[in-house]
């Protein structure tokens, strides 16, 4: 397959979930697009493509097309996005006060001058500004979807005002249709205004609401220097971030935070990390140290080669990772998406079906009646509620994740983590520290002079963590130099074997031994016996079919006794890892792996919740699906915890948001008139309908304050 880029767009102009769901329509139907998700909390089209086969500017022009816009520059996009946002909320609020100060009025002639001369033109008057002015986006959005034969929000709202506006005008100019047939012409001039009014009030709730989600990225973002001191040709030169090169010299002084990753070149500091680390204690940083951005330099100025810029940082991965999870959509999303799909030509449906069915149950005298039923559920439907129900709880739980420095990549993890009844940990690195010492030497026979040169030799070569204690203990502690070996091969696995002198020597485990057929003598078995009820780990060395030496190491054994856990697999290899996964998965159980090498992570591509620590290799943080950015496992109960509080919170926003509609539609189609009289007003249903979009973004924000 072609090269897969994957990236983030931020989208301008989405009004509901209705429009999230057209730009993702738009996107997917293009040619070279593998996937495409919108997120309408935070704005954001997520999507990978061939980038041999479509460009950002083409995905824009797309999207131009439907009626909204992309922000596809890289330069200071995150910026640019909280700019238009900012912009379309001032927007907004002028168009609330605006509608408002013409509603008002409006409504003391609707309900108390309504007998005045003149009483329905002065309304008419009143009602153009709003219709016009605040409330003109509702009708060109409207349009632009019906020409792609696609409908939203606006389709509703431009829908409902509309028929209540041209209906009262035509009564207006034309009463005596009305008067001829035994009828009273009224006017709904207010209901129009008043819906545009609250639907507007509404939005700028929900906008304000919705920025207060984002509220992790921002901090995040807040990290990153804006301008960056560069040493050229002996002078300092203040320059923007985005100017920065691989290899330029950054000055960084007291108190500053450092504005790139890189090394130290000159000088020497202790530098606080905590916002990467999670640790609160400053790290001392010499020459040939690296430092990440983001960081604050605590005491002394010092000068960095810059490694990473721009979007290399760490920091930058950080805040692209938290963003693409953020966007990412949880499995009940995907069902939530359908049925937003669907919902406003459902709407349209049902709000045709009340008109005819008060018309032929109570014939023109029921006119009024079918058409205030009508445009009511045109108004009270909400798709809003039910689009940002799981993304914005997403957001929340997401963004608190990461400000307790477990990042979430996707948002399958989050909702499956609740579910874990099984966490399989890796115990090198994960369990501990990953820097064993020797705590014993048991050798078989006497020494021959050049042993331990040649054990020092082979180990030199091992990239397996245990050998680098023995290289320790002879090099550091015995001051023992290595022999010069003929030939060297790591099997994997096992250990090592080498060739000097003539002799084939090995180093390993258990299962190396019994490749060489070598056997232990009764006294090393029978001293073997106290070195591993001491909670000690066997590395053999031999020499052919001989034993030379054992030497003693903590085992997993001792490790799980001492943290309490009942089951362990010593000395497993990657393919044993993957095995036991599977193994517990076939028993029915949900697994979650924790690991942070490149050994764990066939087992962590396969386990049910990817877990890496924030120390490990990249390859393991590329797999898992949570980063845990300290060495504290004590965030595995924090992070299963806030899986559960954040998927009761989609629930409740699901419920409130499905019941809302499904109680709210029959009740505005007039289901409880025959019953107690009761015809609900399109004022009072447009007033339900911003109520029931904000209700659930505050309550996905409860979670920030648990």
């Amino acid at each position: 397959m072609s090269n897969i880029t994957k990236k983030a767009f931020p989208v301008l102009n989405m009004h509901c979930a209705g429009c999230a769901n057209n730009v993702e329509k738009t996107v997917k139907k293009l040619a070279g697009v593998v996937d495409a998700s919108v997120n309408f909390a935070t704005n954001t089209l997520s999507v990978s493509y061939e980038a041999d086969k479509l460009t950002p500017g083409e995905i824009r022009a797309a999207v131009l097309a439907a009626g909204y816009d992309l922000i596809v520059e890289e330069a200071l996009k995150e910026e640019r996005q909280e700019e238009a946002q900012e912009k379309h909320y001032r927007l907004l609020k002028r168009q609330v006060i605006g509608a408002w100060i013409f509603v008002v009025p409006m409504l003391l002639f609707s309900m108390v001058l309504m007998h005045v001369p003149f009483s329905n033109e002065i309304q008419l008057i009143l009602a153009l500004p709003v219709m016009i002015f605040f409330g003109g986006s509702f009708y060109v959005n409207a349009w632009r979807q019906a020409r792609l034969g696609r409908s939203n929000m606006d389709t509703l709202v431009a829908l409902s005002t509309s028929i209540a506006f041209l209906f009262s005008v035509f009564n207006t100019f034309f009463p005596e249709f009305w008067y001829s047939r035994g009828l009273e012409p009224h006017v709904y001039y207010e209901a129009a205004v008043v819906i545009i009014a609250f639907v507007l009030t509404g939005k700028l709730m929900e906008e304000r609401a919705k920025g207060n989600t984002s509220t992790a990225i921002r901090k995040l973002m807040g990290l990153q220097p804006r301008v960056a001191r560069v040493l050229r040709e002996g002078i300092e030169e203040d320059i923007l971030i985005d100017q920065l090169q691989t290899g330029d010299l950054v000055v960084v002084r007291p108190g500053e935070q450092i504005p790139v990753d890189g090394r130290l070149s000159e000088g020497e500091s202790y530098v606080d990390e905590s916002m990467i680390s999670g640790e609160p204690i400053p790290v001392e940083k010499k020459v040939g140290d690296r430092v990440l951005a983001g960081t604050i330099n605590q005491k002394g100025a010092f000068v960095i080669k810059a490694s990473g810029v721009g979007s290399e940082t760490v920091l930058a991965r950080i805040i692209r990772m938290v963003q693409e999870a953020q966007g990412s959509k949880a499995p009940v999303q995907r069902i939530v998406d359908r049925v937003t799909g669907i919902f406003v030509p459902v709407v349209l449906c049902i709000a045709v079906l009340t008109f005819v069915i008060w018309l032929l149950v109570g014939g023109t005298d029921y006119f009024s009646h079918a058409l205030l039923s009508a445009v009511s559920v045109l108004v009270i439907a909400c798709p809003c509620a039910l689009g940002l129900a799981t993304p914005t709880a997403l957001m929340v739980g997401i963004g608190k994740a990461a400000s307790n420095h477990i990042l979430i990549k996707d948002a399958v993890a989050l909702e499956q983590m609740r579910k874990v009844d099984v966490v399989v940990l890796d115990k090198t690195g994960t369990l501990t520290e990953g820097h064993p010492t020797v705590s014993g030497w048991l050798w078989a026979q006497v020494q021959e002079e050049h042993f331990k040169n040649v054990l020092l030799a082979a180990e030199l070569k091992s990239e397996h963590p245990l050998a680098g204690a023995i290289v320790s203990s002879l090099q550091e502690v015995e001051k023992i130099v290595p022999a010069q070996l003929e030939s060297f091969e790591s099997i994997t696995g096992k250990g090592i074997k080498v060739v000097y002198q003539g002799d084939t020597y090995w180093v390993g485990s258990h299962k190396l031994l019994k490749d060489f057929s070598a056997s232990l003598s009764d006294v090393l078995a029978e001293m073997m016996v106290q070195y591993e009820s001491d909670g000690n780990s066997i590395v053999y060395f031999g020499r052919g079919t001989e034993v030379l030496a054992v030497v003693g190491q903590r085992t997993a054994l001792a490790v799980s006794g001492k943290l309490g856990i009942d089951r362990f697999v010593a000395d497993a290899l990657p393919d044993d890892k993957e095995e036991f996964v599977r193994e517990l998965q076939m028993q029915g159980k949900t697994v979650a792996m924790v690991g942070d090498g490149i050994n764990d992570s066939q087992a962590l591509a396969l386990a049910d919740v990817s877990i890496a620590m924030g120390k490990g290799t990249d390859i393991a943080m590329d797999v898992a699906m949570v980063t845990l950015m300290t060495s504290d496992l004590l965030l595995l109960p924090r992070a299963f915890e806030l899986s559960k509080q954040t998927v009761k919170l989609i629930h409740q926003n699901l419920f409130w948001a499905f019941i809302y509609n499904l109680i709210g539609i029959p009740i505005a189609a007039g289901i409880l008139f025959p019953v107690n009289g009761l015809l609900l007003n399109p004022m009072l249903a447009s007033a339900a309908m911003a109520f029931s979009s904000v209700s659930v973004v505050l309550n996905s924000l409860s979670l920030a304050r648990k």
